[in-house]
């Protein structure tokens, strides 16, 4: 019987060791045993040269919490050059199913990139992954337990490897919006430049910019949101045409 190709699975995480453990047990183990699967883990922190391995910073425009910066993100995943799709766990990605499960498990290969902290600088999600995905409307500390939730789910319908389906149960996020874009230093990577409106120091602009942002970000990736909420308010409308958003939906 002809053997097929494992499925190629890489993650990028600043916890290697916890996607090895997991790979390395479970029906996931028993399918990498088999050469069915072939899960890699690659540090986030890879290409950093500092004392302390930095890959977050503040965020521009203030705010709790810290970002992780686009450089050694991008530097990874270039060292690495893993299978795509490259995604990144997010809220703001299409909702991880069964019917997703199986589209992945087919592929041949693609890899995951786990956030943490308050999320990743929006120029990787802008110009680094091939798209965004979801494991529901919940709160966690970061992707590892997602992409671990996508490996089991899409490594038991690879041929060979004993399994059963996987069920999610969705949430509603609290304030019914997805969350604004985050930036952080440098200002200028690459080309593409941090909204000026975020470095200009008015506080309170920068507090509106970002409930536009995030009306703009919603409507654009998840409108079901848009509709559990009752819609676009005038109001709404009158935050997108203040910040030059596309309000021609």
């Amino acid at each position: 019987m002809t053997q097929h190709a494992a499925l190629r699975i890489d993650v990028f995480t600043i916890f290697p060791g916890m996607i090895d453990d997991f790979a390395s047990v479970g029906v996931v183990g028993r399918g990498v045993e088999a050469d069915l699967v072939n899960v890699s883990s690659h540090d986030l922190r890879m290409t950093t040269t500092d004392l302390h391995r930095t890959i977050d910073d503040q965020p521009f425009g203030g705010g709790a919490g810290m970002v992780m910066k686009a450089a050694p993100l991008f530097e990874a995943v270039e060292t690495v050059e893993p299978p795509r799709p490259l995604l990144l766990l997010s809220p703001g990605g299409r909702t991880f199913d069964q019917a997703m499960a199986a589209e992945l498990a087919g592929s041949g290969g693609f890899s995951l990139l786990c956030g943490r902290y308050e999320g990743v600088d929006q120029r990787v999600v802008d110009h680094l992954v091939d798209d965004e995905v979801s494991i529901g409307d919940v709160i966690l500390a970061g992707g590892e337990v997602g992409a671990m939730l996508m490996i089991e789910a899409t490594a038991r319908l690879v041929p060979g490897v004993l399994g059963n389906a996987e069920s999610t149960t969705d949430e509603s996020f609290a304030d019914g919006l997805l969350e604004y874009p985050h930036y952080t230093r440098p200002a200028d990577f690459r080309g593409w430049k941090v909204p000026e409106v975020l470095r200009g120091g008015d506080h309170a602009r920068v507090a509106r910019w970002r409930v536009a942002a995030a009306i703009d970000r919603t409507i654009r990736l998840r409108p079901d949101l848009v509709e559990a909420r009752g819609g676009v308010s005038d109001g709404d409308l009158r935050l997108l045409e203040e910040f030059g958003f596309d309000t021609g939906r």
